[in-house]
């Protein structure tokens, strides 16, 4: 068996677990702040500080899922060509 066909198996099933994903939690937590909805700063002595507010996810700590935005275009895309 050649590496290649051994691979596909696996990325087909990593895809459908992520598909699987994108379906049940199409949010997940914003890179940038780490899901608190803003920067965290230190003080002079150490310690943290709250900072300014996540633009990425304008505060809510969640963005969307990469799966879930293209999942979400299409469809838009979809309804908008047949009506």
């Amino acid at each position: 068996m050649s590496p290649i066909a051994a691979a596909i198996p696996c990325l087909i099933v990593i895809t459908l677990c992520y598909v699987s994903l994108c379906a049940v939690s199409p949010f997940g937590t914003c890179r940038k702040c780490r899901g608190l909805g803003f920067q965290t700063k230190t003080d002079r002595k150490g310690r943290l500080k709250r900072g300014k507010d996540c633009r990425r996810c304008r505060t809510t700590g969640k963005r969307i899922r990469l799966g879930r935005w293209l999942f979400n275009r299409t469809q838009r895309i979809y309804r908008d060509g047949t009506h």
